[in-house]
């Protein structure tokens, strides 16, 4: 039933109580008392506008469906709020009905877990282009490491503009109609590798929890990792922080596959030095970050440009000097918040000399300019030692560039955890 049948049927009250929530543009969080912390996040890229759009690139059918997403926090916690964003929408955002529940394995949840989603207390929303917005408060038992199902049933009009690619997650998209209270997974048919419109989750923590912001391009969005899994270096960080019972940081994951420190794409995302903003610092909790960019500045120059849709473009040369401009610009956004940032070396990729004595160089600076508040050396983790500019075999996923599960498990090896949890501290 719509709102305006319902409003004849029913009556003006009626009309005010269903009415969905609209919010500004510029809406980004609501204003709710406690200390919140980014338990599970990911970062939007626009998907490409044209007529013809590779099998790749085209989103499923989702218009008065119901599209159910698989994610797993990293904390633990009795009260969590959801984050959506339309910031590339180019029409409002419009959700009839969002829950959360504990996922019972694929699309199926535990009966009787689900809880209903609201805005402003109202139970459908509506976020114009360019908006983003925080849920209530959700009184719910949000377990770490444990997988979580967000279930919503959109608007008869919702397309998916902006997406997060490569996610190593299989979400589920439903029959027509709502279906987002379904224990069963019977009517969700349609699946997909992708997160859309959720972006993070968090949940109401003590004053001393932070969250450790991962990001970068393909090797933190565990491209090449195995699906359904949880095997990017991440996700073994937070493993390492549970296990030695670090209970007071979680990790979010904000690489994007593709993604470039200063150029654009129409395929892999806006700079990470311009996201940087928005995808780390106004999470909340974040009090460090984990950065490993550079490796497609580098490369793209060299991939020979193409008709149709060309994702690698600009191709734009990039020194050492203009790599570390970058970083600069980043640690000091970063700096100003009031953040950490440990400055990660890039990882082996069988590079050509000219582009491999630019990998040289920054990672020489990386590791002796002190500019970062930390470093981690992925580079010296994952080099093969007879080779240095090539990984390890056991580390190669096969294209000798992206690591396999055992290469980011020692990637969050590598990581100076204490170091890091001291800086969460500050």
């Amino acid at each position: 039933m719509t709102l305006r049948t319902l409003a004849a049927a029913c009556g003006a009250a009626l009309l005010v109580q269903f009415a969905p929530l609209a919010v500004s543009s510029r809406a980004v969080a609501a204003e709710t008392p406690g200390h919140w912390v980014a338990v599970w996040a990911t970062a939007l890229q626009p998907i490409p506008q044209r007529a013809e759009l590779p099998a790749l690139y085209r989103a499923p059918e989702v218009a008065g469906r119901t599209v159910r997403q698989i994610v797993y926090p990293t904390l633990s916690g009795t009260t969590a709020r959801i984050h959506l964003s339309n910031v590339y929408g180019k029409a409002p955002l419009v959700i009839e009905d969002l829950r959360i529940a504990r996922s019972a394995g694929g699309a199926a949840v535990a009966e009787g877990s689900e809880s209903r989603v609201t805005f402003g207390g109202r139970g459908v929303v509506s976020i114009p282009p360019g908006g983003e917005l925080d849920s209530d408060p959700i009184a719910i038992q949000i377990t770490e490491g444990k997988p979580y199902a967000i279930s919503a049933f959109m608007g008869p009009d919702q397309l998916i503009v902006a997406w997060h690619r490569v996610s190593n997650q299989v979400s589920y998209v439903s029959t027509p109609g709502n279906h987002a209270a379904d224990a069963s997974a019977a009517a969700f048919r349609g699946r997909f590798t992708q997160y859309a419109w959720v972006t993070g989750l968090s949940v109401e923590a003590p004053a001393s929890t932070s969250t450790v912001a991962a990001i970068g391009d393909s090797i933190t969005d565990g491209m090449r990792s195995s699906l359904n899994q949880n095997r990017r270096w991440p996700d073994g960080l937070a493993r390492r922080l549970a296990a030695d019972g670090a209970q007071s940081a979680a990790v979010v994951n904000l690489g994007i596959s593709g993604n470039r420190l200063l150029s654009d794409s129409p395929c892999y995302g806006d700079a990470l030095a311009s996201r940087f903003e928005r995808d780390v610092l106004r999470r909340p909790g974040v009090k460090a970050v984990v950065l490993l960019i550079g490796i497609n500045d580098i490369n793209f120059a060299a991939m020979p440009p193409h008709g149709g849709l060309d994702c690698d473009f600009p191709h734009t040369s990039v020194t050492a000097a203009d790599l570390i401009a970058g970083y600069q610009r980043v640690i000091a956004a970063a700096r100003h918040a009031g953040v950490k940032v440990f400055g990660a070396t890039l990882t082996p990729a069988s590079l050509p000399p000219e582009r491999e004595n630019i990998r040289l160089a920054v990672n020489q600076w990386i590791r002796t300019s002190h500019a970062f508040d930390g470093v981690v050396d992925f580079d010296a983790a994952l080099r093969d030692r007879a080779q240095p500019d090539r990984l390890q075999r056991a580390f190669d996923s096969g294209d000798h560039i992206h690591p396999g599960d055992a290469g980011y498990a020692a990637m969050a090896d590598a990581i100076p955890v204490e170091a890091l949890l001291n800086a969460t501290r500050k």
